[in-house]
């Protein structure tokens, strides 16, 4: 008896319908440097253009994914906010190095094909894309009901970008008396959602369309908060010569926190001493920590705490800084200072 694919689990036409969605959503992130490739099996992006060479170019690459907090979004039914935050968390690693983002892939694996589901998903990631101004130039949709269940999808993102060799920022450069300066986060940004789901969900019992009065929306809208995009801000502190020197490190506040991650890029000897006392953690934090009656330190060493980039900078042009990072929409703080020590990161209080 003859089979087809589509009773194997895989409609063909259900995936034309789906890839039929897409080409509005990756059009309108696309810059003149895409070039065009009718039918081709991979993404054309041409580094130099007329206006736009580079002497000494490094690549950067970063691939990331969104964890557990897919399973907010399938609780909530909700998915256009999900693939911002695969941009973001690709994105913002890139930057670090003082990478300007340059093109975007996304990698989407699910049971059985949604048209509706893939578009929400991608339209998530167009806007990131937008917003990071990154050229989504191509991706994967991978369908495969004997590996994940029945409604059940994973999502993976990845970001090239570039520097000149002579501007990358790895950590190298700082010195004793840089200060840092904490740029705020939106939220729980896509780390730490094992435990928020247990805590929010099992200890405390919520689900996701209950109201939280502190918040004035449900809890599932708070849960999916967008991660935010740094791009644009360290694209301008990179554009400007007079600053640009003075910035000897950035670090993405991801899982492992405020300490872990600032230390990643501190030099042997130095020490990145933050203080806690000197901005106050976005409300949510606190109320997760209630319901759960989770320990301060492991609040700290899971999440953000409402600081969700650190830029290390020479103290002479601390404000000019800060006064950037207020101009392309965020709030920062000073943080803490480097010094001599033996630990990369340490907490004050």
């Amino acid at each position: 008896m003859a089979i087809s694919y589509k009773e194997a689990g895989v409609d063909l036409d259900v995936y034309e319908d789906s890839m039929s969605r897409l080409p509005a959503l990756i059009q309108r992130t696309q810059t003149s440097r895409v070039m065009p490739l009718m039918g081709g099996f991979a993404g054309l992006f041409r580094l130099n253009e007329e206006g736009k060479t580079y002497r000494d170019p490094v690549l950067v690459s970063g691939t990331d994914g969104v964890g557990t907090k897919l399973k907010v979004a399938m609780l909530v039914g909700r998915y256009d906010t999900v693939g911002r935050d695969l941009v973001a968390m690709c994105v913002n690693d890139c930057i670090c190095l003082g990478a300007e983002p340059l093109f975007f892939l996304d990698y989407l694996a699910m049971a059985k094909d949604d048209p509706e589901l893939t578009e929400a998903l991608v339209k998530g990631v167009s806007d990131g894309c937008v917003d990071a101004e990154a050229s989504l130039i191509g991706g994967e949709t991978a369908i495969m009901p004997d590996l994940y269940a029945p409604g059940d999808f994973d999502m993976a993102g990845f970001c090239v970008g570039v520097v000149e060799r002579d501007q990358l920022i790895d950590g190298s450069g700082i010195h004793e008396g840089d200060l840092l300066i904490g740029v705020e986060s939106s939220g729980f940004h896509s780390n730490g959602f094992s435990l928020i789901r247990k805590a929010v969900f099992e200890v405390g019992g919520l689900n996701v369309d209950d109201s939280v009065p502190e918040f004035g929306r449900t809890v599932g809208e708070e849960l999916l908060t967008p991660t935010r995009i740094y791009a644009r801000l360290v694209n301008s502190l990179m554009k400007d010569d007079s600053l640009r020197p003075q910035i000897s490190g950035i670090a993405h506040i991801t899982g492992g926190g405020l300490a872990d991650n600032t230390g990643r890029i501190v030099p042997n000897g130095m020490q990145a001493q933050i203080q806690r006392e000197s901005w106050k953690p976005l409300p949510v934090f606190g109320w997760l920590q209630r319901l759960a009656e989770i320990d301060r330190e492991e609040m700290f060493r899971v999440f953000n705490m409402g600081i969700g980039l650190v830029l290390v900078v020479r103290p002479q042009v601390f404000d000019t800084v800060l006064a950037a990072v207020q101009d392309n929409g965020f709030k920062g703080h000073r943080i803490g200072q480097i010094a001599p020590g033996k630990d990369a990161a340490v907490y004050l209080d």
